[in-house]
């Protein structure tokens, strides 16, 4: 006789939370994400964050998501100073929590979550700095357009690490408006021309980096890699103007959570070690299910 694999009706509700403002498409993959795990486990899942990015508005979200008492909380963890507070506060009340996408192992466990679900983002860097060395770079431009956050400079650091350089001024604030993105990026390709390569840190910088390359001649020359993956960022490794994506599998870092939380309130069972969702790099020999499913589960 088998058993049915049917889920309990036991209105398990999670809220998962994160730092990103709404003008960042690329967490529509972690929508979806929360909301195939949803249907799949039979659970009620919730996705908040500040519109505008703001890390003091966040943490006011984790202390609301907490004070609705639901089962789980699944939060990113950008800033720990800012964040570790609201964190602590909901599992000393009782509730499940997992760190996914941003933080690392060590600091999950400092505040007390289950396990961490995400990419390293320091090794991340690391490991694309030690590959674009071996590629023959030995400078480059970091647009970063999450600079308030620390974890976005973790991935600019790693990247100078990797090619045994220093970060300096190589990496520069470009904001969140696309058309400031091109123009700073414009701005810094023509005071530096020896620059060889360009790191964007997701479709929100990769995208007008991509315009200003188009603008001043430089799309297809100088060596460009960017973290994350989006409808652009692909269309960019199709036309041989990207050389890699880093993939951290933001689909896994909602939905795996999701599964967890739902299997450990049920069963008491429970993952016994953190999960890397990447980093894996995608190249234009790889494209053909990211293409299929970029923006939306890629």
């Amino acid at each position: 006789m088998m058993a049915s694999a049917e889920s309990p009706s036991d209105d398990l509700k999670y809220i998962l939370v994160s730092h990103a403002p709404d003008s960042d498409s690329w967490w529509n993959t972690i929508k979806n994400g929360i909301a195939v795990a949803g249907d799949q486990m039979g659970v009620s899942v919730e996705y908040r964050n500040p519109p505008t990015g703001d890390l003091a508005d966040m943490a006011r979200i984790i202390d609301q998501a907490a004070a609705s008492q639901p089962d789980g909380i699944i939060t990113t963890l950008s800033d720990f100073e800012v964040l570790k507070g609201p964190i602590k506060s909901a599992v000393d009340q009782g509730i499940d929590v997992i760190i996914m996408n941003t933080g690392s192992p060590e600091q999950a466990a400092e505040v007390g979550a289950l396990m961490y679900v995400g990419q390293p983002e320091y090794d991340a860097g690391l490991a694309a700095g030690k590959r674009a060395a071996r590629d023959g770079i030995s400078s480059f431009l970091c647009v970063n357009h999450y600079i308030s956050s620390p974890s976005s400079t973790e991935r600019c650091q790693g990247f100078a690490d990797g090619l045994g350089v220093e970060l300096g001024n190589q990496m520069i604030d470009a904001g969140q408006d696309p058309s400031e993105i091109k123009n700073r990026v414009l701005a810094y390709l023509s005071s530096n021309p020896d620059t060889d390569a360009v790191l964007t840190l997701g479709p929100t910088s990769a995208d007008p980096t991509m315009l200003a390359l188009a603008e001043n001649g430089m799309a297809g020359e100088i060596y460009f890699g960017t973290f994350d993956l989006g409808e652009e960022i692909v269309n960019g490794i199709k036309g041989d103007v990207i050389q890699w994506g880093i993939d951290q599998q933001p689909f896994l870092q909602a939905y795996l959570p999701v599964v967890i939380l739902a299997n450990y309130d049920r069963y008491g069972v429970l993952p016994g070690n953190n999960i890397n969702s990447g980093p894996g790099f995608v190249t234009k020999e790889g494209l053909a299910k990211v293409e299929e499913f970029a923006g939306e589960f890629r």
